[in-house]
C-alpha cells in the first residue's frame, strides 16, 4: 500500500489526516503565555502610569494577531497539501489521454460542479487495442465526490475488458457486471443490518449512461449506447451521429440477450469527433436558455485541420461564459481527430494493389 506523509490508516485501511506539528505557532503561543502570566502576577493597581498599561495591551494584541496569522497560514498549507494529494488521486482515476493514440489525435477536459474537485460523475478513456481504438464515455447518476467510486469501478473494468474482449458487446457486459458488483458493495457498506448477505435490489435508483465506440484501422466506427448522448462529427460542418435508438442506462435494467453494435459510418482522415456528457447540452444561463453546443462546436472547428485541444478549450470557455461559472452538472468532453493517412490507389501494373487506409 502506498503511504503518503501526513496520512495514516485506521480501522480497515481508512485514511485519515495525521496532525503535524506546527513549529511556526510555538513562538507566538509562548509570547501570548508570557503576556498572560505577566498580567496575572503583576501587582494590582501597580504604579507606572499609562505607559506600562499601553505596552502590555500592545504586547497582548501583537501576540493574538501573530497567533491568528500563524493558525491561518498553517491551515492554508494543510489545505494546499491535501489538495495536491486529492488532485494526484483524481488523475489516477480519470487520467488524461495521450496526445496521439494509434493514428488518432486526442484531447479531453472536464468541468466539475463540485468546488475543489476536478473529477465528478463523468468518465472517459481511450485505448489502442488489437481490435481498434476503443473509447468509453459515461455519466454516473449524481456528481461530485460520491460518484467517484462508480467511475473508478467502470474505468478499471474497461481498461481490462477493452484488450480482452474481441467483441464490443463483451466489453459492455463486463462494465455492467462491474457496476453491479460496485452497487452491491455500496449497499452492504451503507446498510450493515443486511448482515453481509446479498441485497435483493442494491441501490435501485443508481444508473450510468455509457457510450462505447470502436474505431478500426480503416476508420469504420461501431458503437453501443446505453442512454448516452450521441457524439458530433466535426468536418466541413457539424452533425450529430444518430445510428439508432440507445439501450437503457446500465444499472436499473438487465442488458438484452443479444447486443448488436450500431454502425456509425466512417471517420475519414482529417475529420474529428466530439464525445460529451449531457451536462454540455443541459447547461443553462440565468434566463434558462440551454447552451448551444452544436454552434459552439462549429465555431471551435472552423480552423483546418481541427485541433482537438483547441476545441475542448474553446467549448469549455463558452460553457463557463454561458453559465457564468455556475454549472448545474459535471461536463466532460473528448475530441479525437483521425490523423491516419489515406494512401492513394496504385495504377494497374505497378505491382501493388490499391490500398486505402
Amino acid at each position: 500500500m502506498i503511504r503518503t506523509p501526513g496520512w495514516t490508516t485506521r480501522g480497515g485501511g481508512v485514511p485519515h489526516i495525521r496532525r503535524a506539528a506546527t513549529p511556526g505557532l510555538v513562538l507566538p503561543s509562548g509570547w501570548l503565555a508570557l503576556v498572560v502570566i505577566w498580567q496575572l502576577v503583576r501587582p494590582p493597581g501597580g504604579g507606572g502610569g499609562a505607559g506600562p498599561r499601553i505596552a502590555t495591551c500592545l504586547a497582548f494584541l501583537t501576540a493574538v494577531v501573530w497567533l491568528v496569522v500563524g493558525v491561518r497560514n498553517a491551515a492554508e498549507r494543510e489545505v494546499r497539501r491535501i489538495g495536491h494529494i486529492a488532485d494526484a488521486a483524481q488523475r489516477v482515476v480519470l487520467r488524461p489521454p495521450p496526445a496521439r493514440l494509434d493514428g488518432i489525435a486526442l484531447a479531453a477536459g472536464q468541468l466539475s460542479m463540485s468546488r475543489g474537485a476536478s473529477v465528478g460523475g463523468d468518465l472517459y478513456e481511450a485505448m489502442a487495442t488489437p481490435y481498434g481504438v476503443r473509447i468509453v464515455m459515461g455519466d454516473v447518476r449524481g456528481h461530485g465526490l460520491p460518484a467517484i467510486g462508480a467511475v473508478a469501478a467502470l474505468l478499471g473494468s474497461f481498461r481490462e475488458a477493452a484488450h480482452d474482449e474481441p467483441q464490443l458487446a463483451g466489453v459492455l457486459r463486463r462494465l455492467d457486471r462491474a457496476l453491479a458488483r460496485h452497487l452491491r458493495e455500496r449497499c452492504r457498506a451503507e446498510h450493515p443490518a443486511c448482515g453481509g448477505g446479498e441485497p435483493e435490489s442494491p441501490l435501485a435508483e443508481e444508473f450510468v449512461t455509457v457510450l462505447l465506440l470502436e474505431i478500426r484501422a480503416d476508420g469504420d466506427m461501431d458503437a453501443l449506447n446505453c442512454g448516452h448522448p450521441w457524439p458530433h462529427r466535426l468536418g466541413p460542418g457539424v452533425e450529430q451521429l444518430a445510428p439508432g435508438d440507445p439501450l437503457p442506462p446500465l444499472g436499473p435494467f438487465p442488458l438484452p440477450a443479444e447486443l448488436v453494435p450500431l454502425r456509425c459510418g466512417r471517420l475519414l482522415p482529417g475529420e474529428a469527433l466530439c464525445l460529451h456528457t449531457d451536462g454540455a447540452e443541459d447547461a443553462r444561463d440565468a434566463a434558462g436558455r440551454f447552451f448551444a453546443l452544436r454552434e459552439a462546436l462549429a465555431d471551435a472547428a472552423r480552423t483546418s485541420p481541427v485541433s482537438p485541444a483547441a476545441v475542448v478549450a474553446q467549448v469549455q470557455r463558452a460553457l463557463l461564459d454561458h453559465t457564468r461559472g455556475r454549472l448545474s452538472d459535471d461536463v466532460a468532453l473528448l475530441v479525437l481527430r483521425n490523423d491516419r493517412v489515406r494512401v492513394p490507389a496504385q495504377p494497374i501494373g505497378s505491382g501493388a494493389a490499391g490500398v486505402h487506409l
